[in-house]
């Protein structure tokens, strides 16, 4: 057997040194060691490991190893599979994980949309209650003051001075009408002439600023208040027909629909007849929003027939 000497710190590395130098295993070669070596103080004074190296006799005559490329191509093949199963398994449970965080996160957004939708329905009701009740203050604060005949008496020569004036600067030739009903607490005034549609304007808006002009005029100084309607050829109960015919079909409307219905703005006089008018009905029920003049009514389903 021909020996090498290999050198290297260790004796470990020396035999791995020889082993790359003759390409043979160690367990194929013959070692006598020479000097372990040693490692010193700091690496002050440290010797290198030495050994004596030969290939064995048997190892000689055996034929050179076949590399056995195979198999690390299959281990390889093998350890790509199995990388290419991980990936595809997390690819799979990451869709999975995406699918039910869409499916919660819809179900979420859902249940958000729907406790807003009935946190703004709670609101409108409550909001709805809150003015009807006040409506419902509001008429019950108007009683009817009894007077005296000489107060009524001061409140029509107040009314009937005022219109006149308000006509003779028209131009206009008007019969005057009074009435007080105590019962009602109101003073009723009718007038007729020639050119009565010119004082009734369009929609009665004329005869409703003549109304509330005199209204003005004849509470002025008075300890309670008095109503005061003004008519010509029998405006106001036309009318009066006209919106209660309005009222019912708008009901209907409400009821088959389930939706509310705002009217447009009113004055109070007509206001009062279309909460007149449906206050007896089972189905709906109003009440009035807004400032003056653009004050309206709303006609809405009751809540118990909602809930039917």
């Amino acid at each position: 057997m021909e020996y090498i000497e290999v050198s290297a710190k260790t004796v470990s590395e020396a035999i791995t040194k020889a082993s790359i130098e003759l390409s043979t295993p160690s367990d194929g070669l013959d070692i006598q060691i020479i000097s372990e070596g040693s490692r010193g103080f700091l690496g002050i004074g440290s010797k290198p490991a030495r050994i004596k190296v030969a290939i064995k006799a048997e190892e000689k005559a055996a034929p050179a190893p076949v590399k056995k490329e195979e198999p690390k191509a299959a281990e390889k093949e093998i350890k790509k599979e199995v990388k290419e199963e991980i990936k595809k398994d997390s690819s799979i449970e990451n869709k999975e994980a995406d699918k039910h965080f869409n499916s919660e996160s819809k179900k979420e957004n859902h249940k958000k949309k729907n406790n807003k939708k009935s946190f703004s329905y709670e609101k409108k009701e409550e909001k709805r209650s809150a003015v009807i009740s006040e409506n419902k203050k509001a008429e019950r604060k108007y009683e009817v003051v009894e007077k005296t005949e000489e107060e009524i008496a001061a409140m029509k020569s107040s009314a009937d001075k005022f219109l006149k004036d308000v006509f003779g600067a028209m131009g206009i030739n008007v019969e005057l009408n009074m009435e007080y009903v105590k019962e009602g607490g109101c003073l009723e005034i009718d007038f007729s002439g020639a050119e009565m549609g010119v004082l009734i304007g369009k929609r009665g808006q004329t005869l409703d600023s003549l109304q509330y002009l005199t209204s003005l005029v004849v509470n002025k100084g008075q300890k309670g208040y008095v109503r005061v309607k003004l008519d010509t050829e029998d405006y106001r109960r036309r009318r009066k027909e006209t919106l209660e015919n309005l009222a019912k079909n708008i009901a209907n409307r409400v009821r088959k629909t389930r939706k509310s219905v705002v009217l447009e703005p009113m004055n109070p006089y007509e206001r009062r007849i279309i909460h007149s008018a449906l206050q007896p009905n089972k189905y709906v029920e109003t009440y009035s929003e807004g400032n003056e003049p653009y004050r309206h009514i709303v006609v809405t389903l009751k809540k118990q027939s909602s809930e039917k």
